[in-house]
């Protein structure tokens, strides 16, 4: 900087001028000059010959280049004034002469230029000029050990170097300066007594979700939380699948059902007029399988997707296939009874024994399942629903509802009601017909399926009862 070479060239002889230099001079080389300096007599005398930043350490104080610029500042109002004043004059004029402080000071706030430190030198309004200021920081370096270390300026505005900052710890991130950190989404504020700006961080549970920072509200019913709980979204919805293993068995023992009642149906046609077929009442034959038939065809309709037609065909025909097996067997079994008792009597033929009689009594018995289903029908139309009650679980997540059709339990023993009403009268005329003679081969058979089917029913009701999913029910309906 020149004036550092201007000032460390400064010496006794070419400073006289400036009173103070020689006080300077011993201070800054510890020497005596004069008898009368105030220094102490064991001070060695000065020769005149060190020399300032040679023979002492040197150092320009830290408001010299505010001196510079002042003086600078004065020459260039100075300059602009004689400029505007005289301009056809190299030095004073008489208006510059008469110019007068307010003048000169409107100039000096008026200037403009570049300082001796490389920044721009101005006044504002009232005369200040801007602050400028460099921001430092404690910082420890391995190199140079501890230390300040500029990390940005103001100057007007704001100019920091953020990657110069040195945070406790090593940490690259800026320190949070805040009472509490903010909430992630699905957790609440729940606030500290006494103090609106600290909180303390709560989670939304289970189906609850965050409508606002303080709150955590419960999804309604039919829905559940999103996975960071901020919202709520529908609960999937799932039915029986074909591909389900409690599908798959039932289907299988189905299909297996209905190929052997084919296979037995065909029998019976092409030998429908051999004396066999014609002793064993073919007619009623057909008809206990037909109701064979549709036992095994109602699986299908119980896994099916459930609608309005489908519901409809499960109510009309999950107890009728029972119903209508039972039905003939009955028949069956009471014109064998009463065929029996009547010969213990006389020789007289018991009434309504003939094909034609045993049909009208068997669609009598079918009619009353018949009547019971329209009734339910006109009482409660078929319908689906979804029930988000049986696969509500404890994690949301895991929730579904399941679509199916809005049959009770109750509803479903109440439609195999007659039929089992039928088992059960069936199997008493299979006892009471047990000692039959051996002409009436099909009493013992009959009886046989009848004991059989009660100890099946009596396993099918626990566990249909006991079981919570609506697929293990269907399963062990269908089977």
């Amino acid at each position: 900087m020149c004036f550092d070479a201007y000032f460390t060239s400064r010496t006794l002889e070419n400073n006289r001028r400036n009173v103070w230099f020689a006080e300077y001079w011993e201070e800054n080389f510890n020497c005596k000059l004069m008898s009368s300096s105030k220094k102490d007599d064991s001070s060695r005398k000065c020769t005149g010959q060190e020399r300032i930043g040679v023979d002492s350490k040197y150092e320009q104080e830290g408001k010299v280049q505010f001196v510079i610029d002042a003086v600078y500042a004065m020459a260039h109002a100075l300059h602009n004034m004689q400029r505007d004043l005289c301009p056809e004059n190299s030095g004073i004029c008489p208006d510059m002469e008469l110019a007068g402080g307010k003048k000169l000071l409107k100039y000096i706030r008026s200037v403009s230029f570049n300082g001796s430190a490389g920044t721009g030198v101005t006044f504002n309004k009232n005369g200040d000029a801007p602050g400028r200021y460099d921001l430092f920081q404690y910082q420890w370096d391995n190199v140079t050990g501890p230390g300040y270390r500029i990390i940005g300026q103001w100057t007007e505005t704001l100019q920091l170097n953020i990657e110069d900052i040195q945070w406790p710890g090593g940490k690259q991130e800026i320190p949070s300066s805040v009472c509490s950190s903010p909430c992630e989404p699905g957790w609440r504020k729940k606030l500290v007594k006494g103090s609106t700006c600290c909180w303390h961080c709560e989670s939304c549970n289970g189906y609850e979700y965050q409508p606002d920072e303080l709150n955590c509200k419960l999804c309604p019913y039919d829905m559940r939380p999103s996975a960071n709980h901020s919202s709520c979204q529908p609960i999937p919805i799932i039915k029986l699948e074909w591909h389900s293993a409690w599908a798959v068995i039932p289907v299988f023992l189905a299909m297996l059902g209905i190929i052997a009642t084919i296979f037995v149906v065909a029998t019976f046609i092409r030998y429908n007029d051999t004396p066999i077929v014609r002793a064993s009442g073919r007619e009623l034959s057909y008809v206990l399988l037909t109701g064979i038939f549709l036992c095994y065809i109602i699986t299908f309709l119980m896994i099916a997707k459930p609608d309005v037609g489908v519901c409809s065909l499960r109510r009309i025909f999950l107890g009728l296939g029972m119903c209508i097996s039972y039905a003939a067997l009955l028949t069956k079994t009471n014109r064998i009874y009463r065929i029996f008792e009547q010969g213990k009597k006389s020789v007289t033929a018991p009434r309504l024994i003939s094909p034609t009689s045993q049909l009208a009594i068997t669609f009598s018995l079918i009619s009353v399942q018949l009547l019971g289903v329209l009734i339910w029908f006109g009482v409660d139309p078929p319908n689906t629903i979804i029930d988000y009650d049986e696969q509500r679980t404890i994690e949301p997540n895991l929730a579904r509802g399941v679509l199916k059709c809005d049959i009770t339990d109750l509803q479903i023993i109440c439609s195999l009601g007659y039929s089992i009403l039928l088992m059960v009268t069936c199997t008493v005329y299979a006892i009471k017909t047990r000692g039959v003679p051996e002409n009436f081969n099909e009493a013992k058979p009959i009886g046989f399926t009848m004991y059989t089917t009660c100890i099946v029913w009596l396993a099918f009701i626990p566990i249909f009862f006991g079981t919570a999913q609506s697929a293990e029910k269907v399963s062990s309906l269908c089977i």
